[in-house]
């Protein structure tokens, strides 16, 4: 019994401590980096039909 407890005890509090490092917004950002550009992705517009419905079905 006392082997599982020193077992499960080191490692749940380990995981408690990443759980609330995982959490903390500073940690993301280091203030000795330049600030990182934001890199926008240009996404093409779906093709729209004409205007006036498609000629090739007229008659």
């Amino acid at each position: 019994m006392i082997d599982i407890l020193a077992l499960v005890v080191p490692h749940a509090l380990l995981a408690l401590t990443i759980w609330r490092l995982i959490g903390r917004d500073d940690l993301d950002n280091d203030p000795l980096l330049p600030p990182r550009e934001i890199v926008r992705v240009h996404r093409p517009q779906p093709i729209q039909p004409p205007p006036g419905g498609d000629p090739g079905t007229a008659g």
